[in-house]
């Protein structure tokens, strides 16, 4: 939006061209974000207090745990208010990746903020029911897959990079398709999985959404991509702005949800931010990346499949607790050193996911 503004002000002052440059808006995107997030974080956490919005605490997990209940929840809402402002404000609109980024983002939060109505306010502990749930996710997945299947300009758009190698580049076709919905189903469940302790969920989305700011500058750059030896895609260019949004959005929630929260992100925010990361690697071709940065939610996912198919078939179970985060407070772990622990793992795959960019 600003963008228009700064081109028509360019006639009477060439200076205004400065905000040409991505780099600028990038800085700018994150701090709008950040600025935004802080502003309203306070008046949303109290708005939720006086609506009685409280998280309701499983009382078969920890202990410690029960504390919480009573939490303000549905904090999400304050991430996707500063994203969809943030990028409104500062990308190229004309960008079509930029709106199937944003559709995805706001469609995932109207099924999560649904899914959190239903639990919180109307207190049906099964919210949403995990089917519908799953169908919404695979509608908007599926439709976004289908878009950008017919929407293709370039070989490159529907072509699987694969880490470390240079020439393998296989071509998908319509398997562009299932792929890209099981990227963005999996990585919105696996976040909202991977949301279950202050900030857990939170600071790896910061770290894989800066990466892919990294990413889609480098793809959406004619030179860099060339010797990066990756498919150069003008439009990502722009994710970039989307990305750095995230970030700023992820830090000024961060402020209220790290340990001891004050407000929780529900599902409105972990699956809209699961399934944005998902449309990112995809429009960036990097799926395989992003399985690599998002290791740590990966590993919360497997932990749930691998503990449900144990009590299935043996009748016994692998963890203490799934999620993976619930086994190590189990085991004694405090809160706090199982959450930056886990940050530190997250940290450590998102440089080896930054280091494919180079060693091809």
């Amino acid at each position: 939006m600003l963008m228009w503004l700064a081109d028509w002000l360019q006639q009477f002052d060439s200076g205004f061209r400065v905000f040409e440059y991505i780099t600028l808006r990038a800085i700018l995107s994150t701090l709008t974000a950040l600025a935004m997030a802080l502003i309203i974080g306070p008046k949303m956490i109290t708005w939720l207090q006086r609506m009685q919005i409280g998280q309701t605490v499983r009382d078969d997990g920890p202990e410690s745990h029960l504390a919480k209940s009573g939490t303000p929840t549905m904090g999400g809402l304050l991430i996707l208010a500063a994203i969809v402002s943030s990028v409104l404000l500062w990308a190229d609109l004309t960008n079509r990746y930029v709106w199937v980024t944003l559709f995805v983002l706001v469609s995932y939060g109207i099924i999560g903020f649904i899914d959190d109505y239903r639990k919180v306010i109307r207190k049906d502990a099964r919210g949403l029911i995990a089917r519908w749930k799953y169908f919404w996710q695979s509608i908007v997945a599926i439709g976004v897959a289908l878009y950008l299947y017919s929407a293709q300009q370039n070989p490159a758009e529907t072509a699987l990079l694969v880490p470390f190698f240079k020439e393998v580049m296989p071509q998908l076709g319509m398997l562009f398709i299932v792929v890209t919905y099981f990227v963005i189903v999996g990585t919105s469940n696996a976040v909202n999985l991977t949301d279950g302790l202050d900030g857990l969920a939170i600071v790896p989305t910061i770290l894989v959404a800066g990466a892919f700011a990294i990413f889609a500058y480098a793809t959406g750059h004619v030179n860099f991509s060339a010797y990066l030896n990756i498919p150069y895609l003008p439009l990502t260019s722009e994710l970039v702005v989307v990305c750095t949004a995230m970030v700023g959005a992820g830090l000024g929630f961060l402020w209220f949800n790290t340990y001891p929260a004050q407000v929780f992100m529900g599902d409105v925010g972990s699956l809209a931010l699961g399934g944005t990361l998902g449309i990112l690697a995809v429009l960036i071709r990097q799926e395989i990346v992003l399985f690599i940065m998002g290791g740590l939610f990966v590993a919360e996912t497997l932990s749930v499949i691998l503990q449900v198919g144990s009590f299935k078939l043996r009748g016994k179970r692998i963890f203490r607790m799934a999620p993976i985060h619930h086994h190590y407070e189990l085991k004694g772990w405090p809160e706090p050193r199982v959450i930056v622990r886990f940050w530190i793992i997250s940290l450590i795959l998102v440089l080896i996911g930054l280091a494919t960019l180079k060693l091809r």
